[in-house]
């Protein structure tokens, strides 16, 4: 699959909104404590523009987006941030996609950065083997107030 990445533009929120709101449905996690109810979930281009800060989409060869993923400051002790809002069409899953969209948001997170957390849910199990296989580590305690209580899962990893 061809695809390239970028940073969001405004264009870009309702595609974005859709794609993760898909995968919430997906994963039978659309409601309150996910991503779902996310105030700022269609104002990404706002939200990530800081230098600090920044969300990046994935598009094929067409201009469809086909993924997203961010970085984001941590509200939380210490100079963490965390990776959000990663979600990827099911066609685009298994093409290296989510691979060139981690190693995008990790390059960025290591230069503001010391540490990157991330939570997931129990039943994504292959987004869980994909975090491991970057480094993450399964952690049993959440960092900040993410305002994800449905979010069982987390995941640290030192950049």
């Amino acid at each position: 699959m061809d695809f390239y990445i970028r940073e969001i533009q405004p264009k870009d929120n309702a595609a974005i909104e859709k794609i993760i709101r898909d995968c919430l449905i997906e994963f039978n996690a659309a409601h309150e404590g996910t991503a779902w109810a996310d105030p700022d979930l269609g104002r990404f281009s706002e939200i990530y523009n800081s230098e600090e800060n920044k969300y990046w989409v994935a598009a094929n060869n067409n201009d469809k987006i086909i993924a997203g993923a961010g970085i984001g400051r941590l509200n939380a002790a210490g100079n963490i941030c965390e990776l959000q809002k990663m979600y990827c069409l099911p066609e685009a899953r298994g093409k290296g996609v989510s691979d060139k969209l981690m190693e995008t948001a990790l390059a960025h997170a290591k230069k503001f950065y010391d540490k990157c957390y991330l939570e997931t849910l129990e039943n994504m199990t292959a987004a869980q083997r994909f975090y491991e296989k970057y480094g993450f580590v399964r952690i049993y305690e959440p960092i900040g107030c993410t305002g994800h209580f449905e979010c069982d899962v987390r995941y640290i990893k030192e950049l």
